[in-house]
């Protein structure tokens, strides 16, 4: 067997990397269509103010199941836990460690999600999407948010994430 193929299914790793990239493409589409419907339908302020709510409830949700997954490993559902119960491919949204001012943050240089947003020139309500990620943390753990400190939509040159705590914080609390 090549180094390449999959062992089951008869498929290939590269031929299951590019059915997730679809996937995620599909993703950004659905995610595209639906906001510029409802900004359309119901106009700017409302529209993107329930984006956010379905947005933020969809993140709540994941995070809620990626505690599940770390409990399930036998793990603390701590912030340093948290990548163990990921279920995004990490070949799709490759990230490096970074420490900016003395934080630790997570930076990334690509996003399939948002060359699709480029595309069709919906960055704006494509970047709606983006607020996935402090409601994921804060579903795993409501004392957590992850801060998106830097987003391709919104034109920067990457995206980057920290997490932070999201209120006051004790000298034993990690």
């Amino acid at each position: 067997m090549r180094e390449h193929e999959a062992d089951t299914e008869g498929g290939s790793t590269e031929e299951a990397l590019e059915g997730a990239r679809n996937m995620a493409r599909r993703l950004a589409l659905l995610h595209m269509a639906y906001a510029r419907t409802l900004v359309d339908a119901l106009g700017e302020e409302a529209g993107r103010a329930l984006i956010e709510r379905a947005v933020r409830a969809y993140g709540e949700r994941i995070g809620e199941r990626t505690r599940q997954r770390v409990e399930a490993l036998g793990l603390e559902p701590t912030p340093a836990n948290f990548g163990a119960g990921a279920d995004l491919p990490r070949a799709l949204f490759p990230a490096e460690t970074v420490e900016v001012e003395g934080e630790v943050r997570s930076r990334s240089q690509g996003c399939v999600l948002y060359d699709v947003w480029r595309e069709y020139g919906e960055e704006e309500l494509g970047a709606l999407y983006c607020l996935v990620d402090p409601a994921k943390m804060e579903g795993y753990d409501p004392g957590w948010t992850m801060v998106h400190t830097r987003r391709l939509p919104l034109g920067d040159a990457c995206c980057e994430m920290a997490v932070r705590p999201t209120g006051p914080r004790g000298a034993d609390t990690p």
